[in-house]
């Protein structure tokens, strides 16, 4: 698009008091500075285009709400984007973007912020004011510490910081009492705080792809737990205080170096989904049978011997995966290989034969 058509629909817009106006992929390298005419802008997209700085008038449109700079070439920010006190939506999913100004504190009506694919390996210690903040995501960014002033953002419900490199989190973490939501994929975590199971209205904890060896026995006060995601650590065994997280649905163990289960797992009777494949495990309880709300089952990938026939009282249970356990004799390969149905047929023979 060339300046002279930015131009004239910029000047349209501003006749006709547009409250909208989408710019998306019109391969803009810069915005000129008439921007500032439209003053009745609510929302603005920017996306998809090429603008690697943004001139100070756009920050003039005082009533906008939503602010769409995704997939540009910006690598900083104008300190004065503060003076958008309205805005309420603000997507910076960038690659270059190296450091926040700390004037973005003063966007104090900002309540969903996305800073995905950025270089950002710090945040100011100002950052902690957008108190009004609801949606946080840092995903794919260079972070390796929060401040401990980050627990001031004490409305977060959903915080995403999947790929960066934090290898600990601040004690304060756990006053973001109002966290529903927090993926910590992908990062260098060994270990968490037990202040961390303060965080009582967790539904869904996403650690895969870390460093845990072991989790605290406090995880089960985490008790609105939906989901717990912990594939690809270093799990080798678990607390028996797990079995307390009795909302949970879905539990992804895969890729640790489990041996065993504790019997007490058999206490999470609302679980559809189970996931512990890639591990070490040579047996399982028999309790595992009383996960009677179980849908899948994924045991691939192990050193099992062979599997407890009660399993086949799992009536709900329409997915079990044994492939890949090299030393498993019962039920044997050539049933295995005909699937779950015929894994199940098999278990409830043996399981009535014991009776």
């Amino acid at each position: 698009m060339t300046n002279e058509e930015l131009l004239q629909i910029i000047e349209k817009a501003a006749r006709e008091k547009a409250t909208m106006l989408s710019l998306y992929n019109k391969r803009l390298s810069s915005l000129p500075p008439e921007i500032c005419q439209l003053s009745n802008l609510t929302a603005l997209a920017l996306n998809h285009n090429q603008l690697s700085s943004l001139p100070p008038e756009v920050c003039q449109l005082s009533n906008l709400i939503a602010l769409d700079l995704n997939n540009n070439q910006l690598s900083s920010l104008p300190p004065e984007i503060s003076q958008l006190s309205n805005l309420r939506w603000l997507s910076l999913y960038n690659k270059r973007l190296s450091s926040l100004p700390s004037e973005i504190s003063q966007l104090s009506n900002l309540t969903e912020l996305y800073l995905d694919n950025n270089q950002l390996s710090s945040l100011p210690p100002e950052f902690s004011q957008l108190s009004n903040l609801t949606t946080l995501a840092l995903n794919h960014n260079q972070l390796s510490n929060l401040p401990p002033e980050f627990s001031q953002l004490s409305n977060l419900t959903t915080l995403a910081l999947n790929h960066n490199q934090l290898s600990n989190l601040p004690p304060e973490f756990s006053q973001l009492s109002k966290l529903t939501e927090l993926f910590l994929d992908n990062n260098q975590l060994s270990s968490l705080l037990s202040e961390f199971s303060q965080l009582s209205n967790l539904t869904m904890l996403v650690l895969n792809h870390n460093q845990l060896s072991s989790l605290p026995p406090k995880i089960s006060q985490l008790s609105n737990l939906t989901e717990l995601h912990l594939s690809n650590n270093q799990l080798s065994s678990l607390p028996p205080e797990i079995s307390q997280l009795s909302n949970l649905l879905e539990l992804d163990l895969s890729d640790n170096q489990l041996s065993s289960l504790p019997p007490e797992i058999s206490q999470l009777s609302n679980l559809t989904e189970l996931y512990i494949d890639n591990n070490q495990l040579s047996s399982l309880p028999p309790e595992i049978s009383q996960l009677s709300n179980l849908t899948e089952l994924y045991l691939d990938n192990n050193q099992l011997r062979s599997l407890p026939p009660e399993i086949s009282q799992l009536s709900k249970l329409t997915e079990l995966f044994l492939d890949n356990n090299p030393q498993l004799s019962s039920p044997p390969p050539e049933i295995v290989e005909q699937g779950t149905e015929a894994i199940l047929t098999y278990l409830r023979a043996r399981l009535e034969g014991k009776q």
